[in-house]
């Protein structure tokens, strides 16, 4: 795959220790329900339990968010409102769809900003790096001699703050698959993730249980319309250390 391309196959196939689960935020309340919101998205918030995942990687008023791949905005909207009029959300994407297109020009607080080669250029450093759905795709694409995953957990780490949060969440592969299924099921073994951001110099944080589904076996496509939005899911926190 051509570096400069890494970030647009991602968004396209964005669109295809355990902690308690903190309450939701009040705000995401209002957010979640703002009339301008596509009912698309709304129907899709029972699975995806944003507030929940928002209020677990410790999102605030103020901060500062890179969030790679973001497809369609799904979670870039609601990032918008979680962070408010003095946070940021850079979206980072070589290839933004219309619906991200529309989100940023109605949202000042959003900027769609270019990462090529799996570089988070934002402009300052940011609070925390959130991505879902992605980490199976990084593992697809190749820079040089290293596959894309560990351009971007290095990326990350260098655009975070001392102290600042690296949200990870993808569909679950199973123990001891690792990244064989990246491109046939798209799906990765929590466990390799959590090795390969730990190896970048990550401290691990907490892990979810928040989108986790039992009954998934990990043998389907997370495509598929038997398991489509009920996958089994990891959400692995991780803090970069302040020294």
């Amino acid at each position: 795959m051509a570096k400069s391309g890494l970030w647009s196959a991602i968004a396209c196939a964005a669109l295809g220790s355990t902690a308690a689960i903190a309450a939701p935020p009040v705000k995401l309340a209002t957010v979640l329900a703002d009339p301008g919101r596509p009912d698309a998205d709304k129907a899709r918030d029972a699975d995806r339990k944003p507030a929940e995942l928002v209020a677990f990687a410790g999102v605030k008023a103020g901060d500062k968010i890179a969030e790679l791949a973001p497809g369609g905005g799904y979670f870039t909207r609601i990032l918008s409102g979680a962070v408010g009029p003095k946070g940021k959300v850079y979206a980072v994407t070589s290839k933004p769809s219309e619906s991200l297109q529309g989100i940023a020009k109605d949202h000042a607080n959003v900027a769609i900003i270019a990462g090529e080669q799996a570089h988070i250029p934002a402009p300052e450093p940011v609070d925390i790096v959130w991505t879902t759905n992605n980490y199976h795709d990084f593992k697809n694409a190749k820079i040089g001699d290293r596959d894309a995953a560990s351009v971007v957990n290095a990326e990350a780490f260098r655009a975070l703050k001392p102290g600042g949060i690296y949200l990870i969440a993808d569909h679950e592969a199973g123990k001891g698959v690792g990244a064989s299924v990246t491109s046939t099921l798209h799906r990765i073994e929590s466990g390799l993730v959590r090795k390969e951001v730990e190896a970048a110099g990550f401290k691990f944080v907490a892990e979810s249980p928040l989108l986790r589904h039992p009954a998934d076996d990990h043998s389907l496509r997370v495509q598929e319309s038997g398991i489509r939005g009920k996958t089994d899911q990891f959400v692995l926190k991780f803090r970069k250390p302040n020294r």
